[in-house]
This record gives structure tokens, sequence and C-alpha cells, in this order.
């Protein structure tokens, strides 16, 4: 869960300074939080969870 939360947390800000940069306008910008919230809403959500907990799992077990 803290993962998934911080996750959002990083995605929220980037998104936050590509509109302000200029790189993304807001209508496409509320397009993608569309389409993520409804992905996660969807049927894909528990394969695209998975996928990214083995993301996660597999930095995590990196040793710099």
């Amino acid at each position: 869960m803290a993962i998934s939360l911080s996750v959002v947390l990083l995605l929220a800000i980037i998104l936050v300074v590509m509109i302000r940069g200029g790189s993304l306008k807001a209508g496409p910008a509320i397009v993608a939080v569309l389409f993520g919230f409804f992905l996660a809403s969807s049927g894909m959500a528990p394969s695209i969870q998975r996928f990214l907990d083995s993301i996660a799992s597999t930095i995590n077990q990196i040793n710099f």
C-alpha cells in the first residue's frame, strides 16, 4: 500500500509539473487521469497491479 500511494503521489507531482511547464495541456491531462481511473476499475487492474508489484520487488532487490 505504501508503494502504491507513493507512486500515485509521484505521478501527480509529475503531472502538475508537466502541465505548469507547458509540455502537457490540461485537456490531454484530464483524459489521461480519467483513463487511469477507469482502467483501475476494469478487469485488467489485478494484472496491472501484479506487474507493478513485481517491478517494485525487482527494484527493491537491487543492491547498490
